[in-house]
């Protein structure tokens, strides 16, 4: 049975009895087409009401859908010749972030993305999609790789946060995040980064720098989760709603504040209804991207990087 959202429960029973008479009309001589197009009907002007009007809370569900697109399935629709490599030549090799080499088009590039498993085993194996600090290491080598070979990087974002457990903090896990923040703001290729789910604190910042960043409609992307901010501000963390209309961390509420570069739409009811057009819209924004973005010359990258991020966010000098 796909997993049903509950805001959108009203929509997944009416598809299911237009199915269900569709049914009836097939295996019996009932003429039910009538009742079957008005019903079509009331489903569209259903849905536009459902998913045009998301809140804030629902997009967070939505980010979390287990049948939401990953790293690897949007590798298979929008890369060819996908080669993964692995480790971080330190320590080991973390599954919660794949990495390697493809082509897009015609265009050699380097693919970095968290990935969490589609069901309770595979999820186990990639830790939720958590990384370790091996996991930012891994993806470092990957990126200084890239620069060597003058390939474009493309990153995919998808995690809670980097995995806050002892082993990972012995390891050095604020460490490997903030080299890879120093290391990516100083990086002389292109790098185009995508929220695709839910975009996690420092560990989605460890593969978050970037000359643009996109994010999914349906995507979200803060410094905290919903639950994590209620915990701490009120001690309550079944207030995740109400933290989640406060924290502005919706896709439309970051472009306002210029956090992100541009909101990709997504299909009517979730990426997950129609990964191949999703990724038809994801195609054409990174090829925008690059073909710009090659364009300029190494220095005018990274002034512009430092521009961009510079730019995020308001304060004021006070003269003392």
């Amino acid at each position: 049975m796909k997993h049903v959202l509950e805001f959108e429960k009203p929509v997944v029973e009416l598809r299911e009895k237009i199915a269900e008479l569709k049914r009836l009309t097939e295996e019996s001589e009932m003429d039910l087409s009538d009742e079957i197009v008005t019903l079509e009907n009331r489903l569209e002007k259903l849905e536009k009401d459902v998913y045009d009007r998301m809140k804030p809370w629902d997009r967070v569900q939505m980010a979390r859908h287990p049948e939401r697109p990953t790293t690897l399935d949007y590798i298979e629709e929008l890369f060819t010749d996908f080669l993964e490599l692995h480790g971080d030549r330190l320590y080991g090799d973390d599954e919660a972030i794949v990495s390697g080499i493809a082509k897009f088009g015609e265009r050699p590039v380097t693919i970095i993305g968290h990935q969490r498993g589609k069901d309770t085993k595979e999820n186990i194996r990639r830790n939720f999609g958590m990384p370790h600090p091996e996991g930012y290491r891994k993806a470092l080598r990957l990126m200084k790789q890239a620069e060597k070979f003058k390939r474009p990087i493309i990153t995919f974002i998808d995690t809670k946060g980097a995995y806050p457990g002892r082993a990972a903090e012995e390891r050095g896990q604020s460490e490997a995040i903030a080299r890879n923040l120093m290391e990516m703001a100083g990086l002389t290729v292109p790098i185009v980064c995508i929220v695709i789910g839910e975009g996690g604190s420092g560990g989605a910042l460890g593969l978050g720098i970037g000359d643009r960043v996109f994010m999914l409609e349906n995507s979200t992307y803060s410094v905290i989760s919903p639950e994590g901010a209620a915990s701490i501000l009120w001690k309550d963390s079944g207030l995740a709603q109400q933290a989640a209309e406060s924290m502005k961390i919706t896709a439309n509420d970051l472009k306002t504040l210029n956090v992100i570069d541009e909101v990709i739409p997504e299909i009517r009811g979730g990426a997950h209804r129609d990964i191949k057009a999703q990724s038809d819209q994801i195609r054409e924004l990174l090829d925008e991207s690059l073909k710009e973005l090659e364009k300029s010359s190494e220095s005018d990258l990274l002034e512009n990087r430092f521009n961009k991020y510079k730019k995020i966010g308001d304060y004021t000098h006070l003269d003392i």
